[in-house]
């Protein structure tokens, strides 16, 4: 399974940036919502054991989730999260890191098509994988910002940009709008160059940066901080309602508030 593989380097590429991060450093907080870079790989770490949990052992992962979302209730997530994750810094870096990597190597060899139970609706093994793709690299981007680094971006993104385009219907349902009988026609560039296709020609189009893209529906960007050009009502609506992770209703961060340090 390709998509185990992409994971894989996807998170390679955040503990390259992450290797000579130490001591202090690791409670600088960042543009997404305060939180630290510890908090991110706690968070990552957390969501990449559930998803191997819910793979090997279906009942302790519902009996874990349903802990989760019990404490989260009264406490909120991080802290549900960090009952479970113990580990900090320099340490928790290579617990995160020895989990994905073994993930990796066994997820790869799976049948794509297997159902595992999740949050929401149960999902085909595909989609976990990708969606902790989509998690690794979304969080990724905050710690470059925070870093001052430009990340080098791969045609693995495509992944996330599929993911991206199969939440159109959820951004509407989780804002509580109808969902429009079509999705928006997409003619998006990947980082080799190839353009990649969505949708029927029509007179609602997004076209530029698959990145950027997926930056905007995975909010890590707000549109206007893009160099997306959007045409039609239902494309600009989109486009300020995206949202390709599950949870409830967010709100796409303020223009000019994620960015580059």
């Amino acid at each position: 399974m390709q998509q185990a593989m992409d994971f894989l380097e996807e998170s390679d590429a955040l503990q390259a940036v992450l290797a000579d991060v130490s001591g202090d450093q690791w409670e600088t907080v960042t543009q997404f919502k305060g939180w630290t870079l510890n908090d991110v790989l706690v968070h990552l770490h957390y969501w990449n054991q559930m998803a191997d949990l819910s793979l090997n052992d279906p009942d302790a992962f519902t009996a874990r989730i349903g802990a989760l979302f019990a404490k989260a209730k009264v406490e909120g997530l991080r802290a549900a999260e960090n009952e479970v994750i113990s580990e900090r810094g320099a340490e928790l870096r290579a617990a995160w890191r020895s989990l994905y990597t073994d993930i990796g190597a066994r997820w790869v060899d799976l049948d794509p098509k297997h159902r595992v139970k999740w949050a929401g609706p149960d999902m085909s093994v595909r989609s976990s994988i990708t969606a902790r793709q989509m998690e690794t690299w979304a969080h990724g981007q905050e710690v470059f910002d925070i870093l001052g680094l430009v990340r080098s971006e791969h045609d693995r993104i495509r992944n996330v940009v599929v993911l991206c385009v199969n939440t159109f219907g959820w951004a509407y349902k989780v804002n509580g709008r109808p969902v429009p009988d079509a999705m928006p026609r997409l003619e998006l560039t990947a980082p080799s160059g190839a353009v990649w296709e969505f949708g029927e020609p029509g007179e609602n189009k997004i076209t530029g940066s698959a990145v950027e893209f997926a930056q905007v529906s995975a909010q890590t960007r707000n549109i206007g901080d893009t160099s997306l050009k959007v045409e039609g009502a239902i494309a600009t609506e989109w486009m300020s309602i995206a949202q390709c992770f599950a949870g409830g209703v967010e709100k796409p961060p303020a223009v000019g508030t994620r960015h580059r340090s």
